[in-house]
C-alpha cells in the first residue's frame, strides 16, 4: 500500500494511492457510513495501528470506487495533489552518515566500524513538489539520496532478525547538506537542519510491497543529468543490522524515521575544481525502486 500527506489549505490530510487516482481518507469518510474498524485519518495513526488500521483503509478505498457518490467527491488525479511529506511529524529523524562503502570511498572517509549517527528536526521536512530553500548563509548546498525506514512497532533491544518485523515502510528521501556549514565543526547537525532540508516522500510504502530493503535500485538526477546511480546492497551497514544498533541504545517508536546513508556522486566528493553547488532552479530527482520518484526545486531563500 502507499501512503501519502495531501496538503490543503486548512492541513495535512491522510491520501492513498489506488488505481483510481489517490484516495482522501477524509473526503470518502464524510460521504461513507461507517463500516466497523473506522479508518485511520492521519498518517500516523496508520502507522500506529499497524494491519487493521491497513484493511480498514483498503476496505474504505474499495467501498468509495464502488459508490457514484464517493468516487466522484474522494477521488483525484495525482497531478492535482499538492503533496506534504508522506510522515509529517516523526518523533525522530535519525540519520546514518557514511554508509556507502563507495561513498566513503569518494570523500576519502576511512569505513566506519560503527553506524556514525546524527540527527536532524521537523523543520526540515518537505514535500514531494515542493520547493527547497538554499540559505543565505551557505554556499556549498549538496544533495543525497537515501532511503528511509519508519518504524511500525516500538522497538528496544531488538535483534537483527527481529528488526524488519518493527518496519512499517520506506521511502525516499534527500537529505540536503550545506557542506560549508556541516564540515565548520566536527559536529554535522548545522548543515543538515535548515529548513526545508529533508523532503520526504512521495509515498510511504509498506513493507509487503518492498519486499527486501537491502536491494534495491537508487538514483538522482540533477537537471535531467544522473549524478548518483546505486544499490542498497552497497550499504555497509544494512537496514535489520542499523534498526537493530539504533535500538540498543534508544527506544524506537512508531512513526520515527531513519535516514540509511547516501551512495557515490554527491558533488563534496568531485575533485574541488569540478564541485558545482546547487543553485536557484537546479530541479533533483530521488528514485528508488519500488518506492517512486521525489523531486524537489532549489530556490533563493526568501
Amino acid at each position: 500500500m502507499k501512503l501519502l500527506t495531501i496538503q490543503t489549505a486548512n492541513g495535512q490530510r491522510l491520501g492513498l494511492l489506488t488505481e483510481h487516482g489517490v484516495l482522501d481518507v477524509e473526503e470518502a469518510l464524510s460521504v461513507l457510513p461507517a463500516d466497523g474498524q473506522a479508518a485511520p485519518r492521519t498518517v500516523h495513526a496508520a502507522i500506529e495501528g499497524g494491519e487493521s488500521a491497513l484493511q480498514a483503509l483498503q476496505r474504505l478505498a474499495d467501498r468509495a470506487a464502488a459508490s457514484p457518490e464517493a468516487k466522484a467527491k474522494a477521488f483525484k488525479p495525482e497531478a492535482d495533489v499538492r503533496f506534504g511529506p508522506c510522515v509529517p511529524n516523526p518523533g525522530k529523524i535519525i540519520c546514518v552518515g557514511l554508509n556507502y562503502r563507495k561513498h566513503a570511498e569518494e570523500t576519502n572517509a576511512p569505513i566506519p566500524e560503527y553506524p556514525i549517527l546524527f540527527n536532524k528536526f521537523n523543520n526540515t521536512l518537505n514535500g514531494h513538489g515542493g520547493d527547497v530553500p538554499l540559505p543565505k548563509v551557505s554556499s556549498k548546498v549538496d544533495y543525497e539520496a537515501e532511503l528511509v525506514v519508519v518504524i511500525g512497532r516500538s522497538a528496544k533491544y531488538v535483534t537483527r532478525d527481529e528488526a524488519l518485523g518493527r518496519v512499517f515502510g520506506y521511502c525516499a528521501v534527500n537529505d540536503v547538506s550545506a557542506r560549508d556549514l556541516q564540515l565548520r565543526t566536527p559536529q554535522w547537525l548545522l548543515g543538515k537542519s535548515c529548513d526545508g532540508f529533508s523532503p520526504l516522500g512521495p509515498y510511504l510504502v509498506t513493507a509487503d510491497e518492498v519486499g527486501d530493503p537491502n536491494d534495491l535500485d537508487i538514483k538522482l538526477t540533477l537537471n535531467g543529468e544522473v549524478r548518483q546511480q546505486s544499490n542498497t546492497a552497497d550499504m555497509i551497514f544494512r537496514v535489520d543490522e542499523i534498526v537493530s544498533y539504533i535500538s540498543q541504545h534508544m527506544t524506537l517508536h512508531p512513526g520515527d524515521i531513519i535516514l540509511t546513508g547516501t551512495p557515490e556522486g554527491v558533488v563534496l566528493g568531485l575533485p574541488e575544481a569540478e564541485q558545482v553547488w546547487l543553485k536557484d532552479g537546479d530541479v533533483c530527482t530521488v528514485e528508488i525502486e519500488k518506492l517512486g520518484a521525489l523531486t524537489n526545486r532549489f530556490v533563493k531563500e526568501a
